[in-house]
Parts: structure tokens; sequence; C-alpha cells
């Protein structure tokens, strides 16, 4: 009885799949691939030193044998490397957590055949020029070497120069708990300019000999692996973000009445679900996207968000199965470290696809009720196979561009 009648008697539109083209150049040896970036730089590195590899961010295809590979070519050139979760508040910031985290990209002891230190413990290592306090691991801090190895991607709240990659593994990642929380007090706007230069900082103060940066394209395959010299990272990292922009998906339509997502969660986005696929952020429309979305239907959290259910207060109307499934430990860890309880907000709870799309109709105002365009997505990463109504198809007859499977 929550929905008006004017509503529930909406013949639903069919849903018809379709695949959308990207370009899908990429690797095919990823290990080789690395090894021909890090070799030369691991080789000039002084033997017997200690090497921190840094990692931990979020849905990385490869991401294991990607760190492993660089494990192996360091203890290869007479190094002792070992490896830190550099992942902010992330794992409900603790030290198990972070463990668990990187446990479910297959990044464990017995799987790298090297030491985890998991430790959340920072030491402030210096300021921004605006003042604000640099913390770095302090079991970084003690190794020899410094190694981040991350993906370059356009970040979910904030656009400038430097986005996700390198500089904010060292900045947000490399800070634990402790960093990720003080510079996310400045808010999100403020952290194109914060992270370079907290990045600056601990570039000055501890010994990165290189970066790992990872691309992906649009299909997660590996697109580039470039070991990155520490002294360039500020340089190199805004040129690599571009590439990266230019690869990647989106939902090819410029204006969709209800969005359903299958599922959310911190693997697939930082946000749960990415603000540059869908057009809007916790605060609202994105002013100069390329897509404009009335309403968003939440279905699912995924397996690998661990119950982190940060972002669904990007969505409209939510399935109580998505729900049932959310931990508000690490949710509201991750919330309030990064300074965004909007993004943590539930959204209206109902209990199936059929009547959440019916309440997205009837509250996006302006749709043609006899006409609505829906579309359904697995998630923000997956966008080459989708649905669309039935309605929508006479937009999809560039064969370049779509093919529809039925």
């Amino acid at each position: 009885m929550i929905l008006p009648d004017t509503v529930r008697n909406i013949k639903l539109p069919k849903m018809v799949k379709i695949e959308q083209f990207f370009s899908d150049n990429h690797l095919d040896d990823i290990a080789a691939a690395v090894r021909e970036e890090t070799e030369a730089h691991a080789a000039s590195m002084k033997k017997g030193s200690s090497a921190a590899v840094l990692t931990g961010s979020r849905g990385i295809n490869n991401i294991d044998i990607i760190v492993k590979t660089v494990v192996d070519v360091l203890y290869e050139a007479g190094l002792r490397p070992f490896i830190i979760p550099a992942m902010g508040s992330h794992g409900g910031g603790t030290s198990e957590g972070q463990e668990e985290v990187l446990r479910s990209y297959g990044i464990t002891e017995e799987s790298m055949g090297v030491p985890i230190d998991s430790s959340m413990a920072t030491a402030v290592i210096g300021e921004t020029p605006d003042g604000i306090e640099v913390h770095f691991s302090e079991a970084a801090l003690a190794a020899d070497y410094v190694i981040p190895v991350g993906r370059i991607k356009p970040h979910t709240d904030f656009s400038g120069p430097v986005e996700s990659g390198l500089c904010k593994m060292l900045a947000i990642g490399g800070g634990k708990h402790n960093g990720c929380s003080r510079l996310h007090r400045e808010g999100f706007a403020a952290l194109a300019h914060i992270i370079p230069d907290a990045a600056q900082v601990i570039l000055d103060r501890a010994p990165v000999p290189f970066g790992l940066a990872i691309i992906e394209n649009a299909y997660e395959n590996t697109h580039t692996i470039e070991a990155v010299p520490g002294n360039d990272i500020l340089k190199r990292e805004p040129e690599l973000l571009q590439i990266a922009k230019s690869l990647m998906p989106r939902i090819k339509f410029g204006d969709v009445d209800v969005l359903v997502i299958g599922q959310i969660g911190k693997d697939i986005s930082g946000t749960g679900m990415d603000p540059n696929i869908i057009g809007r952020d916790s605060y609202g429309p994105i002013q100069g996207a390329d897509i404009r979305i009335k309403r968003i239907v939440i279905e699912n959290l995924s397996n690998g968000a661990h119950g982190n259910a940060i972002g669904l207060g990007m969505g409209d109307f939510i399935l109580r199965e998505a729900v049932d499934k959310i931990d508000f430990g690490p949710t509201y860890t991750n919330g309030i470290a990064s300074g965004n309880p909007e993004g943590i907000r539930i959204p209206v709870i109902l209990d199936s696809e059929e009547e959440a799309i019916r309440a997205a109709l009837q509250t996006a105002h302006g749709t043609d009720l006899t006409n609505p365009k829906i579309v359904k997505i697995k998630d923000t990463l997956h966008l080459s196979e989708i649905e669309v109504s039935e309605n929508m198809l006479d937009l999809c007859s560039d064969e370049r561009e779509f093919r529809i499977i039925g």
C-alpha cells in the first residue's frame, strides 16, 4: 500500500540486454611487463636493504600478480621486501581489517612469500604549505626504501591534476587511519591540492626510488604498467591520469529516468558506486556531467564490500536485502573518516526490485510514465553488458557503439 495506484498500475517496459563497445587494448603478460619496468630500478638499489611495498587499492585486476612480481624482482636483486597495507581507514581502520582486505585480493604472507606489516602506527613527518600535519606509516619510515604500487584513475569525489594514484596512496593510504582522517577533515574539494602537497612532504622525507603505476581500460584489463621514478611522480601522474580518463567506461545515454544498480561496494569504487559514471555524488548532480539520472535504485552490496556500504547515500531507493548486509562499523568508520556522512545515509528501503522501480518512477519528476527510460547495470565497473528498456533501442542503432544481445 506504499505506492499510489497511479504508479502501481503502470506497465513496466520490457528490458533488453545490450553490449556497449569500448577499446580493449591491454597487456597480455602482466608479470613480464612488471619485470620490464622494475628490474633496472631494483638493480640500482642497495643490496640487503629493506623495501616496503605499499599496496591496497580496491578492485585492481591482477593486483596479486603485480605485487608478487614486484616482491620477486626486489628479492632477486638482493633486497628484503615486505608489504604494508596502504589504505587509510579501510578495513575498519584496524590492522586485522586491513590484512583481511589484502587477503581478499589474494595478498597474504603465504602467497607473496614475504612478511606483511599492518601496523596502524603513524608519525607526523611534516606539514603541507597550508599547515596541515602529514602522517605516514611508522613501518614504512623504518624501511630503507618505500615503493607504492597503485592504480591511476579519476577520483570519485573531486577533480584535479592528481586524483587517485601514487600520490593518494602515499598521502592517504600510507597515512593510515590517522592521516586519512586528518586530510579528509579539510573537505573533498581541498584534496585536489592537499594530496599532492602531502605527497611532496612524504617524498621529501621517505626514500621512494619509484612507484609502480597501473592503468586499466574499460574492461578492467591492465592497459599500462609504468615504473615512475620517485622524483618524477608529481610530474608524471597528471599525464597518466589523462590516459586513464580516456579509457573509462560509461553509460552511453545522456538522459535516464531510473538507473538500477545491481551492487555497490568498496571493491567496485571508493564510494561504492563511481560518481564519474552516474553523474552524481553524495551532494547531488555533478555539474557538467555527460549523463543525467533522475533516480537510482540499489539492489545489493557486493561480497567484496565486506559490509561496507559507503556510497549508499547516492541512491534514492534500496532493497532490504542490501540493507541486511550492512556492517555499520566499517561503514560509519569510512564515512566519518572521509568527512562524508552524506554518503552513508540510508535511502528508502523497499522489498522488491519492481516496487523500487515503481517508486523511483513515481518520484522521477518530468518522466513520461508511459515511456520511461530505464537502465540496469551490474555495477559501475562492469558497463559492457547492460540492460535498457525496450523503448531505448532506437538509441542503440550505431553498430560501432552497441550490439543488441536480446
